[in-house]
Formats: structure tokens, sequence, C-alpha cells
């Protein structure tokens, strides 16, 4: 599998510029994270490799495929390869965590009996066994609304593995939680990562985290790469640059 290409990434709402100018390539398999301080680009940029916003120039590319073009089927095609998880968690509150899982399955396999929430035998167990790995099994009739921030996180990585993706972005996926369960929604990352290779690409503000679990570190300010290299390569120059702290 060739590496996810961005050739060139520009972004401009109005007057503004969100991403000025980024080439990367993102390696197969690793967990690549995208670190700054808020406003410097870094959800802008995930959602412009899920298509979610469009770019105002420049190029994606991944395995032959110009992403940046694609329309109708071949984008849905490609938002089920390239699977999203959100801070929000953006799970459906009165539905039970089975039917959110469930739900990831329609990018792939959707079928008119879905309408009318008919799933496959084949579509249930894997969704149980999703929610096995991240020890979810037995809250599975449960309203998703009535899990903590940690637990509807994790179903809804549960649910996007669903759509059996080779990449996962993930955009602030612990901003909004404590500690204990930001630790528990990392380490999970971690494990689908090296069991099923899958590669992920993570927003994450917390330069401690960041360094703990990713591979490799892409440092955005005001849209523009800065630092790109392995977690012990981040001076403290630079991060300095790139969340704007002062000297004491």
């Amino acid at each position: 599998m060739k590496p996810l290409r961005i050739k060139n990434l520009k972004k401009k709402f109005k007057d503004t510029v969100a991403i000025n100018g980024v080439n990367l390539e993102i390696e197969e398999g690793k967990i690549t994270g995208i670190i700054g301080r808020s406003g410097s680009g870094k959800s802008t940029l995930l959602r412009m490799i899920n298509r979610l916003i469009e770019p105002t120039e420049g190029t994606i590319e991944f395995n032959d495929t110009i992403i940046t073009d694609i329309k109708g089927k071949a984008l849905r095609k490609w938002r089920s390869e390239c699977a999203m998880i959100f801070q929000q968690f953006n799970l459906v509150d009165r539905l039970d965590v089975l039917t959110n899982v469930l739900i990831g399955s329609l990018g792939r396999n959707y079928s008119f009996l879905n309408l009318f929430g008919y799933f496959s035998k084949e579509e249930k167990i894997n969704a149980l066994r999703n929610l096995n790995r991240f020890e979810l099994t037995e809250k599975s009739l449960q309203r998703s609304g009535t899990l903590s921030g940690g637990q509807q996180q994790r179903v809804a990585i549960a649910r996007a593995l669903m759509q059996k993706p080779k990449i996962l972005l993930a955009d602030e996926p612990i901003s909004s939680l404590d500690p204990k369960n930001s630790k528990k929604v990392m380490d999970d990352m971690l494990k689908i990562n090296r069991e099923d290779g899958i590669t992920i690409i993570c927003n994450l503000h917390s330069l401690e985290i960041a360094k703990k679990y990713c591979d490799r570190l892409i440092g955005l300010s005001e849209g523009e790469v800065v630092f790109d290299g392995k977690p012990n390569e981040l001076t403290a120059d630079i991060s300095k640059r790139l969340y704007d702290l002062d000297d004491e």
C-alpha cells in the first residue's frame, strides 16, 4: 500500500488562511500525531483528508487515486476506508450502543433494509466483537446517552471499525475527557493500530500524550508545518513556537 500523499494543500476561509501549502507523506501502519495550539489548522487538515472540508488548492492522493477529485460513490467509498472519530463522539443518544455501532457498517454495506433497522447476523456479530475488544459488550443494549464520555468515545471507535478502514482520523478524541478516560481511549487506539495495522492520524492538544503514543509528530503553526519528526526530536524551542510559550 502506498503512503497517503498531501501536496501543496491550502485552505482559505474568506480572508483567513487555515492551511498554507502543506506537503506530507503519511506512512502506512503508524500513529501520526498532529500537534499545535488551537487555531493552528489541525482540524481543518484532518477534515480535508476526509473531504468534509474542500481544499482551496492542492491534492490528496492515496493508492494512485486523487482523493480531491473523486465524487459520488467513489467519495463514499473513501470515507469508509478513511473513517473518522470526533471530539463530541457523534453518537445517537436515544439509540442503544449496539445500534450505534451497527450504523458504522452503512458506509460500506448500505441496503434498503437498513432503513427499517435491519442488519445481518454477520454485521451484528462484528459489532459485538468490536464492542468486546473495548470491554463494552455488557453495555450493548444500554442507551448511548447514558454512558460516560470515555465510554461513548470508545463506542465511536468501535463504530468506525465497522467500516473496515485503512486509515482512522481522530479529531481531538480526548479533549473533553478526564485523564483516566483519556488513557483508555488512547490505549484502545494504540491497540487497534498495533493489532490491525490501521494507520491513525490523530489531532492532539496534549504534547505529553502525543509524545507517549505517536510514532511521528507533525507540528502546525498558522497552517504551516514547522516540525515533522519523531517525538524525541521535538526540541524545547520548537515546542515554544508551536504553543506560543514564553520563557519564564
